[in-house]
């Protein structure tokens, strides 16, 4: 046995990687990524708002 195999005893290098719109059409992918979006946003918004506070002098730092 000189090459890599899989669990299946297939040479690596025959197995083929689902394709990237198989992937995208998967269900978990945009879950995963509509979460990490609203907390880039949520956060987003946060920073920004608490700066907007302190530069009207709403905060007192």
């Amino acid at each position: 046995m000189t090459g890599a195999t899989d669990s299946d005893g297939e040479a690596a290098e025959d197995v083929r990687r689902p394709s990237v719109a198989a992937v995208a059409r998967d269900r978990r992918v945009w879950l995963i990524l509509a979460v990490v979006a609203g907390l880039l946003v949520c956060c987003c918004s946060a920073v920004v708002g608490a700066l907007i506070a302190l530069s009207s002098g709403l905060l007192a730092a």
